[in-house]
């Protein structure tokens, strides 16, 4: 009795995590909506993305659109999709490029990364806007 109650008590912590994680990506994605609609208002053009290989090789992709970190391995795109642009692919994505999934967007950006670039959706939205302007 006592190994089915803590089954369903972690089929339900993972259920919470899950809808947490729905309804994090639910906000971020109107963050990402206002700044798209503030991009075109401004007329910011958005550029083609390159993809960051797992062996450090920069490659092209099959999207365009505006980066959102100093690495460059996150970006969004004109329709509002997000990008982790860090991917893998064998050689001949050197020549070919690879194809973008995109992700679910975070309300905190870097979230457990060590790279020094973390913080809030919201800033890094702004920070782009306002390295366009400048």
């Amino acid at each position: 009795m006592a190994r089915s109650s803590r089954q369903e008590d972690a089929r339900r912590r993972q259920e919470l995590a899950e809808a947490a994680l729905r309804n994090e990506s639910v906000a971020a994605q109107v963050l990402i909506d206002e700044f798209v609609a503030t991009a075109a208002a401004r007329g910011l053009r958005p550029e083609p993305l390159r993809a960051l290989l797992m062996d450090g090789t920069r490659v092209k992709s099959d999207q365009v659109g505006w980066y959102l970190n100093k690495g460059r391995t996150l970006a969004i795109a004109p329709d509002g999709r997000f990008f982790q642009l860090l991917t893998t692919g064998g050689r001949l994505a050197r020549f070919t490029g690879v194809k973008l999934s995109p992700s679910p967007p975070p309300l905190v950006v870097g979230r457990g990364g060590r790279d020094g670039e973390t913080g809030d959706l919201k800033d890094f939205l702004a920070r782009v806007l306002d390295d366009y302007a400048g």
